[in-house]
């Protein structure tokens, strides 16, 4: 059977199991069930040698026998229960009991694996729903020898039957699986350029993938390297380099796809070297390879997904500034996608070690959301500012299994070619795909081969054309300013504006009290008094309409004076704000110092690009693009005009708060000019035409032409 009729046949327990087992649950027979099958296959041919060696060494009186029992397995793990798929199944009336004795016959290290399944609860289910029999023996007719199911072909299956689960548990799009041809495209852009590096005699590369779910990412890496790619036995591409060291390293929180991950890799490597190097736990709250840094990084972090659960961790570590890996700033909390790549940066080789590459696809939030100074901003900024990312890739939708959205890879550098430095290479490949023979949930497209060495074609030539453009990393850059507008009002003490004081909070509270009892009651009533009183004063002002405050609060003191009235500010500002209206010719309002004051609803703001050098700021800590910008674009417009420089970036104190972003449609839109007035009216009337007809036949008229 090929890979896809296996996934049929283990999918195909659902049947037996429906009965007993929801839909989202399937999982937790299937998946442990399908690893132990493979662990039985796989120590099949050594099984005999090691139950031997260990009755030799235990007659020995020996006790630490772990090392010789994995000599004698040639896996770093082994089983020491008497048992097999075979055998379990010949005692059929002891079949759960004989299950878990197998279970526990494993080394150590794999009974690790093997408890993330939660499997024992698992046993009793089957047993008591009669179902253990039929189930083990479906997994038995399977053979899953190494000799019948290479490795490559084992983890696919693994990762096909993780989207059917993902699929029947309904998952968001944060949680689905990685197509393979994305990840082949992923892994040929994250070793772009560094053939020759790989190629040298003796050479040591670390991979690292920090959401390594099943480990497709990091196995595909090392089989580029080492192996080459293939497809269905024929070699497409030959090995970089075949004689290379490659070392994987990963985590992963979700408990099933870790076990899955690491009880692959024992599989696949017999000195379990890489399996040791599959941490369990949260990426973000607990780095198990903290202090470590790595050649490669690649990985797809969850999209859309909350970091609740890592807040304050998270934010402990940003606090701590360059010596945490989150300093450059936090994104929301619902998306933490830029908080993965962060964690990647920290992880990379400094450039006097050798440098190291990343290749990280996100959906579109993390190139334009969050506004200047906005934690995801000041992310960007510290990528792009320290010339870190090399390109930008926007995929075809339709690629993935869960959701059909737009994704984009990023390939993040810390040792650009001379000739990329102080730029970002963008590319639009949304329309390098095929459609695929038969969908696969939302997965309804696939990158061939062709189109993937087409993007790596583009990328080496690294010119500008159809599908490629290139920016300075500036241009990506913009400073947010505040403009700001006089306040201009007019002020009357007619009826229908004092009217309006009793809505002024700063009135109300006259008559309102903290305290209690009769102190409370006895200061309601003086301030009641003291509305009147004011309402009275009001009332005698004239009703003259006045086009300057200075003059209309210099009245308005004088009468307050002669009536022996003695105003408290809050409520001083509630008439004011009662008898005035905004109006365009009035005198500008003014502060204490006699300086302009803003109106709030005049504010606007403004977007001014960065320049690709030097921006000088002038005595007030303008930039010198910002004042030509504001001469040249607002100050023709609106003369009274100022810009508030008291909004300065907090990192270069400049007016203006820095921010970054890809708006990356707009680098590659084609203006497709609407069709001609004529043929559009054409159209309707034809339409109308149809309408009449098909009408006129539901009555039963015919239709004179």
């Amino acid at each position: 059977m090929n890979h896809g009729e296996i996934v049929s046949f283990l999918w195909g327990v659902a049947d037996l199991i429906r009965d007993t087992f929801k839909r989202g649950k399937y999982q937790d027979v299937i998946l442990p069930l399908t690893v132990l099958r493979r662990l039985d296959c796989v120590l099949v041919d050594t099984k005999e040698r090691v139950l031997k060696r260990q009755a030799e060494l235990r007659g020995k009186g020996l006790q630490e026998l772990d090392a010789q029992l994995r000599r004698a397995s040639g896996f770093a793990f082994y089983n020491t229960s008497r048992y097999d798929f075979e055998k379990l199944l010949a005692d059929a009336p002891h079949l759960a009991s004989n299950l878990r004795n197998y279970i526990a016959g494993f080394s150590p290290n794999m009974r690790e694996v093997l408890e993330k399944f939660d499997f024992d609860n698992t046993i009793s289910k089957l047993d008591e729903g009669g179902l253990i029999f039929q189930v083990l023996e479906r997994f038995k007719n399977v053979d899953l020898h190494p000799d019948k199911v290479d490795n490559p072909t084992m983890g696919t299956i693994f990762e096909e039957l993780i989207r059917k689960f993902n699929e029947a548990l309904n998952e968001n799009p944060g949680e689905h699986f990685t197509p393979r041809d994305v990840v082949h495209l992923m892994v040929d852009l994250m070793l772009a350029g560094d053939e020759s590096r790989i190629r040298r005699k003796g050479v040591v590369c670390a991979v690292y993938d920090p959401c390594c779910g099943s480990g497709g990412m990091l196995m595909i890496t090392k089989e580029h390297i080492t192996f080459g790619l293939r497809k269905n036995g024929d070699l497409l591409r030959p090995a970089i380099n075949e004689e290379a060291e490659i070392h994987l390293f990963g985590q992963e929180v979700n408990p099933e796809t870790w076990a899955v991950s690491k009880s692959d890799l024992f599989m696949k490597d017999p000195t379990g070297r890489d399996a040791d190097n599959i941490a369990f736990g949260s990426t973000l709250s607990h780095d198990r390879h903290a202090g470590r840094t790595f050649d490669y990084l690649i990985t797809n972090p969850p999209y859309g997904k909350d970091w609740k659960r890592d807040e304050d961790a998270v934010t402990a570590e940003h606090e701590r500034g360059t010596a945490g890996r989150f300093g450059p700033g936090l994104p929301r909390i619902s998306d933490g996608q830029l908080l993965f790549l962060l964690h990647m940066l920290a992880h990379a080789k400094e450039p006097k070690e050798g440098g190291s590459r990343i290749a990280i696809i996100m959906n579109g939030s993390p190139l334009f959301t969050g506004d200047a100074g906005s934690g995801e901003s000041e992310i960007r900024r510290h990528i792009l500012e320290n010339d870190l990312l090399e390109a930008l890739i926007a995929l075809p939708e339709q690629l993935f299994y869960n959701t059909g959205i737009a994704t984009y890879v990023w390939v993040v550098t810390n040792r650009k070619a001379p000739e990329r430095r102080g730029k970002v290479q963008l590319i639009d490949a949304t329309s390098f795909w095929i459609p695929m023979r038969k969908s696969l949930g939302d997965k309804r497209r696939e990158i061939p081969l062709d189109r993937v060495r087409e993007i790596l074609k583009i990328l080496a030539d690294f010119k500008d054309g159809e599908f490629s453009r290139f920016y300075p990393t500036a241009h990506f850059g913009f400073r947010k300013i505040v403009v700001e507008r006089p306040l201009r009002m007019n002020f009357q003490a007619s009826p229908e504006r004092i009217a309006r004081l009793d809505e002024e909070r700063g009135f109300q509270a006259l008559a309102q009290s903290k305290k209690k009892g009769a102190a409370g009651a006895k200061e309601q009533a003086e301030g009641r008094f003291l509305q009147e009183a004011i309402r009275k004063l009001l009332g005698r002002m004239p009703e003259a309409l006045f086009k300057d405050r200075g003059e209309f609060e210099g009245l308005l003191e004088s009468a307050a004076k002669s009536g022996g009235l003695r105003i408290p500010a809050p409520a001083r500002k509630a008439i004011l704000s009662a008898l005035s209206e905004r109006d365009e010719t009035a005198a500008i309002c003014r502060d204490e110092d006699g300086n302009p004051e803003p109106d709030p609803e005049l504010r606007d703001t403004e977007s001014v690009p960065l320049p690709a050098g030097d921006d000088p700021p002038d005595a007030e800590g303008i930039p010198a693009s910002i004042r030509a910008f504001f001469e040249r674009e607002v100050r023709p417009h609106v003369l009274d005009a100022w810009i508030d420089t008291r909004r300065r970036d907090l990192k270069d104190g400049k007016v203006g708060v820095v921010g970054y972003e890809i708006n990356f449609n707009r680098y590659f839109y084609k203006y497709s000019p609407p069709r001609p007035l004529e043929e559009i009216e054409a159209d309707i009337r034809a339409i109308e035409s149809d309408i009449v007809r098909m009408l006129a036949e539901i009555a039963g008229r015919k239709v004179v032409a």
